[in-house]
């Protein structure tokens, strides 16, 4: 049975007529039984797309056609099945979710730093502090032995990660590095904008390390968004799967945990039966508190009451349509009721007096 090839990659560059784009490049995929990702933005392209090789080559050759991808150039690892479970190409506001405005990676990033030449330093013991980007659950499975992380679960959390390092940081040299350098792009010239004054970031992320380097200085495997879940060091898919519950990367050994259940539950974020009930306790008492804090009526609020109003009424103003219907109320109540623009029509506009039906 033939392999499958896999590709991540990402380039920012400005795309225009995404629409169409994307329909083209969902058609394209889908006429050779691809599966996986594909997002472009007005910044760029981030995709991780997996089938048989001549496909693959068939949609990097598509890609490097449109204007500004002729460089495009992905991260290849190889599997003995199809990791993704369908073929998406979405358009989105970025290609990877930061934030802040002003950080354009299409036109300045951070000076990146190729594999070896980290290895190279590392090995000779400069004094740099290594700083891994990526959520907390990606961390656990693997990263650069002496690493600093930031112990987020979102990139967009990064900024605030950001502001809680050390002040004596800014002065230091720091090669940052991610899964495969996209979230750097970003990164990078963020701390730079925020006083950091030698920030490199490692070109092509883990997954190009290991393919230049192995795993030398490296613990652990990488975490990937597929179903392979964990790449070691000669990005060969490992053994490890993911808690459905939480999301937590488990190794072999955790998977043979009692409190494993497949679909379930994980040691992560297991629950005993009187931690499940003071669960559902504390979050009903929660809901309630939502329900009674105000209480309803306690405080004043709009009473919005529809008119549905007869054909018999057509051709009369709104002000004697309302004393015809309500000949209890003097003229005087509905003069004042449009005077204070309490009467509205269904788009809650306020109507006039003299408004004819």
């Amino acid at each position: 049975m033939p392999r499958i090839v896999n590709i991540a990659g990402y380039q920012f560059t400005q795309l225009a007529d995404l629409p169409a784009l994307r329909q083209e490049l969902y058609a394209h995929c889908k006429a050779g039984e691809l599966k996986g990702t594909i997002l472009i933005s007005p910044e760029g392209i981030n995709l991780f797309v997996a089938g048989g090789a001549p496909q693959i080559d068939s949609l990097l050759e598509k890609l490097r056609a449109i204007d500004g991808l002729a460089a495009f150039s992905p991260k290849l690892s190889i599997s003995d099945e199809q990791p993704f479970n369908r073929m998406l190409v979405k358009i989105k506001k970025e290609i990877i979710a930061f934030g802040i405005l002003g950080i354009e990676p299409a036109r300045r990033t951070s000076p990146k730093l190729p594999p070896r030449e980290l290895k190279r330093w590392l090995d000779e013991g400069r004094p740099v502090k290594l700083l891994d980007t990526r959520n907390d659950y990606e961390v656990k499975l693997g990263t650069f032995k002496n690493a600093l992380t930031l112990d987020i679960d979102h990139f967009r959390n990064l900024p605030a990660a950001v502001e809680r390092l050390p002040a004596e940081l800014k002065q230091q040299p720091i090669v940052m590095f991610c899964t495969g350098g996209i979230r750097c792009e970003k990164a990078g010239p963020y701390m730079e904008r925020e006083g950091f004054q030698n920030v490199f970031q490692l070109e092509g992320g883990i997954l190009k390390y290991f393919e230049e380097c192995g795993g030398d200085h490296y613990d652990g495997e990488c975490f990937v968004f597929d179903k392979r879940i964990g790449l070691d060091a000669d990005l060969t898919e490992s053994e490890n799967t993911q808690c459905f519950n939480c999301q937590a990367p488990l190794s072999p050994e955790e998977q043979q945990d009692p409190r494993y259940v497949f679909g379930e539950s994980c040691p992560h974020c297991f629950l005993s039966a009187a931690e499940r009930m003071a669960r559902t306790i504390a979050d009903r008492h929660a809901a309630i508190a939502r329900t009674t804090t105000p209480l309803p009526g306690s405080q004043p609020y709009d009473n919005f009451r529809p008119l549905r109003i007869s054909a018999k009424h057509d051709g009369q103003t709104l002000l004697e349509m309302l004393c015809t219907i309500f000949p209890q109320l003097p003229r005087a109540h509905w003069l004042g009721r449009f005077d204070q623009q309490l009467l509205l029509d269904r788009d809650r506009r306020p109507v006039a007096r003299d408004q004819q039906i």
